[in-house]
């Protein structure tokens, strides 16, 4: 399946799920945020949130830091 990954058309072999796409891609899911096709997916749904050919998703990683 094809989807568009931070503005990157990328071939996906076996991932039906987003949490199955983040061990796809070996990303850590802790402090990351995911937009479905522009809709922000809570971390609590990452396991049952379906992916299919042709979405888009942008994943986004949290920084730390602050004012100082």
């Amino acid at each position: 399946m094809k989807l568009t990954i931070n503005g990157k058309e990328k071939e996906i072999a076996t991932s039906q799920n987003l949490i199955e796409l983040l061990k796809e891609l070996d990303i850590s899911e802790s402090h990351i945020a995911i937009a479905l096709n522009s809709e922000i997916v809570p971390r609590t749904q990452f396991a049952t949130t379906s992916i299919k050919d042709g979405d888009t998703i942008e994943i986004v990683h949290a920084v730390g830091g602050g004012s100082g």
